[in-house]
């Protein structure tokens, strides 16, 4: 048998890596987003980031879009803020592993999250209740 074939019941290692690594990107983003709607000033340092990597080629157009159309609804409709921005999708997965939500949390907020969600939750509706 070829090296490249798998059995039906092998588990792809890189495939659990991948599903522990967009949960934690999840909680992460979700503890990013609350930090922005309680202080609404970090906005600007995020939409200076945005700006940036459009600039600069490193953000395609449609991610920026999505990105900006989602972050400008913290004021008028934060909800959809959220479902947009931890929406479990492979489009928005992808996005949420270049976020330009950098450096809005500290190292000590960072690790609270990851530790208050260390039981695994990745649906979106059980995040937010």
């Amino acid at each position: 048998m070829p090296s490249h074939s798998r059995r039906p019941y092998q588990i792809r290692k890189s495939g659990i890596k991948d599903k522990n690594i967009d949960r934690q990107i999840l909680v992460l983003h979700k503890a990013m987003l609350d930090k922005l709607v309680k202080q609404p000033a970090l906005l600007e340092q995020v939409i200076s980031t945005l700006e940036q990597r459009k600039q600069s080629g490193r953000l395609r157009h449609g991610a920026y879009l999505t990105w900006y159309c989602a972050l400008e609804q913290i004021d008028r409709d934060p909800a959809l803020m959220y479902r947009t921005l931890l929406e479990d999708s492979p489009r928005m997965r992808k996005l949420r592993r270049s976020t330009p939500l950098v450096g809005i949390l500290n190292e000590t907020e960072r690790q609270q999250a990851l530790a208050e969600s260390a039981c695994g939750i990745l649906d979106i509706d059980a995040l937010l209740s």
